[in-house]
């Protein structure tokens, strides 16, 4: 059976998250549900990551399996085409080898959390990203940022659910830069890492925005990741300013050959 890799985009908030759910939508069961259109029968498609409820995509990365040749072009149109109305978009589609796995084949993914501090609410971004009311210090947050860059035992960032054998990852980039808004400040943190704890990057946004309003010290960062104790973590942010990136593969699948 032929396998493609599927680049993904979609808007998190009618979602259960990626994952199917028996009685709830999710962005896996919408995308099956488009592949049984085109061929009757069971679908059953892999994700690079499993983002949760409200959370969105600008580049996940799935691969599904197809009982005939599909032009790449022609299958991401027909997908597109039964995705509607569903805010979920394949923006590239590439045939890739048997072998490709959209979660093990993955080296890299990045995230990247928005953050909007002003008074008045989002109209444009409602739902798209976090607002902050207070003024935030970019120095002191990438200050406290530093301390979780490297390898290290995550499990203050970790949600008490989290089903990975181990707390200790990689983390390869926390970086964080600053953005106009209108009437406000746009604040852009970029993680990256080979994987992810569950509520990882939310639990890293939540507690350095404590350090930029004031209420941590960029030191207090270090002093709840030694504590490894949830209790230790600041406030986790809430998933609208999440999106899944990119994701990196040792061969990009969407890339054609020289």
């Amino acid at each position: 059976m032929p396998r493609y890799a599927l680049k993904v985009e979609y808007h998190g908030a009618p979602f259960a998250g990626w994952q199917r759910q028996k009685d709830q939508p999710s962005v896996q069961g919408a995308i099956e549900a488009a592949l049984c259109r085109l061929e009757p029968g069971a679908h059953t498609i892999a994700a690079a990551g499993r983002t949760d409820a409200g959370v969105h995509a600008t580049g996940q990365v799935a691969h599904c399996d197809m009982a005939k040749n599909w032009d790449p072009f022609r299958l991401s149109e027909a997908l597109n085409y039964h995705l509607k109305p569903n805010p979920v978009a394949i923006t590239a589609c590439a045939r890739v080898d048997d072998d490709f796995h959209a979660r093990f084949s993955a080296t890299e993914r990045q995230y990247l959390f928005r953050l909007i501090q002003r008074r008045a609410p989002l109209t444009h971004d409602k739902g798209l990203a976090w607002r902050v009311v207070r003024r935030l210090d970019v120095e002191a947050m990438r200050e406290g940022s530093a301390h979780l860059v490297g390898r290290h035992d995550f499990t203050t960032f970790r949600s008490t659910y989290c089903q990975a054998d181990s707390p200790v990852k990689t983390l390869d980039e926390l970086s964080i830069t600053e953005h106009d808004y209108p009437h406000g400040i746009e604040y852009r943190f970029t993680i990256r890492a080979r994987s992810f704890l569950h509520n990882q990057v939310r639990s890293f946004v939540g507690s350095l925005e404590q350090v930029g309003g004031g209420t941590w010290a960029p030191d207090d960062i270090r002093v709840a990741l030694d504590a490894r104790d949830r209790a230790a973590c600041g406030p986790v942010c809430p998933p609208e300013g999440l999106y899944l990136a990119d994701v990196a593969y040792p061969v990009d699948p969407f890339t054609p050959p020289a």
